[in-house]
């Protein structure tokens, strides 16, 4: 099969190769996907890079944990019936070498998911680790029906589906953009509230999502929680709660006290280590959302396998407004 793989960590048109590799096999539970699209994400942007610290997993790694395609094998104690059936998948390379940057992948059964009728490969591509986090971002401290949620960064991909999951859940959205351009973006995902706080003080940013939630806001997601712990923690009510996926700063100090006072939780999120329960829900919920309002993610650039090492510059350096898709197969 062609594929794309890289053998050491480094610059995208240092170490991404692309060429032919062995198809694989389904084993006992799996199923094999066709692959026809593959979502590129800033975590398979610093797997390449090495920005954890962690060196290589393996000694290949296909990359890409997102994808879309067509199931054609399944292994032993899968229903054949799945044989045909549209379908996007997650965690291909969460613990595994093998990613969707090929024309075959092999995952676990539950994580191939039925993509539903008149959803693109693409945009199914883009689903796993932006939805799966935003899934579990917006549900992990309970149920959110008629709570205010504040969605930090709702124009980023994590947000934008953490708005259309909130609010599918019976929640008041308010979110924040960094620029204007921004407001639409989070709008359309179905935050009722936007705040853009580029040229605020963070005094403006309280007061502005205050002007909202005058109350105090139930729970944040977040995803800068370095900058915005201290804003978050005037905002929470009494008893609220945070789920953070990211941060800049790798030891970001914290309100300790106010936090305290305020009995808030704090939930961080890995989403390779989610419970399995919580990966099946959130992709329910996310085909859900797909089949109702949510409209999905606006795909900016839709680039061909041979050219992957352009796809990863594009993420790396954030070249295009919108998800980056590798397109495979036909």
């Amino acid at each position: 099969m062609k594929a794309a793989w890289y053998e050491s960590q480094g610059a995208p048109s240092e170490v991404l190769q692309v060429g032919e590799r062995p198809t694989p096999e389904p084993g006992p539970g799996e199923v094999r996907i066709a692959v026809r699209a593959s979502g590129v994400n800033p975590g398979d942007v610093k797997k390449r890079t090495d920005q954890f610290g962690t060196g290589m997993p393996f000694p290949l790694v296909i990359p890409h944990s997102d994808g879309a395609g067509v199931i054609d094998q399944v292994g032993a104690g899968v229903d054949e019936a799945r044989i045909g059936e549209r379908a996007w998948c997650f965690g291909a390379q969460s613990y595994r070498p093998f990613g969707t940057a090929a024309e075959y992948v092999v995952v676990p059964a539950y994580q191939a998911v039925r993509l539903p009728d008149g959803v693109s490969f693409e945009q199914g591509s883009c689903l796993g680790i932006p939805g799966i986090t935003a899934h579990r971002a917006v549900h992990v401290a309970g149920p959110v029906e008629d709570q205010v949620v504040l969605v930090q960064g709702g124009a980023g991909a994590v947000g934008q589906c953490a708005i259309g999951l909130a609010r599918l859940a019976g929640a008041t959205v308010v979110s924040t953009v960094r620029a204007s351009a921004d407001s639409d973006t989070a709008m359309a995902a179905g935050a009722q509230h936007v705040v853009v706080t580029k040229g605020l003080a963070p005094d403006q940013v309280v007061q502005e999502i205050q002007s909202y939630a005058p109350d105090g806001v139930d729970h944040i997601v977040e995803v800068a929680f370095h900058a915005n712990i201290d804003i978050d923690e005037q905002l929470l009510k009494q008893g609220g709660s945070m789920s953070a996926y990211a941060t800049s700063t790798p030891a970001p100090t914290i309100p300790f006290w106010p936090l305290v006072f305020k009995n808030v939780s704090l939930h961080f999120l890995g989403s390779d280590d989610f419970p399995v329960e919580a990966k099946i829900s959130a992709a329910q919920a996310l085909n859900t959302a797909l089949e109702g309002e949510w409209p999905g993610y606006e795909i900016g650039a839709l680039v061909p396998l041979d050219e992957i090492a352009e796809a990863h510059e594009m993420v790396e350096e954030r070249k295009v407004s919108g998800r980056v898709v590798v397109t495979v197969g036909t």
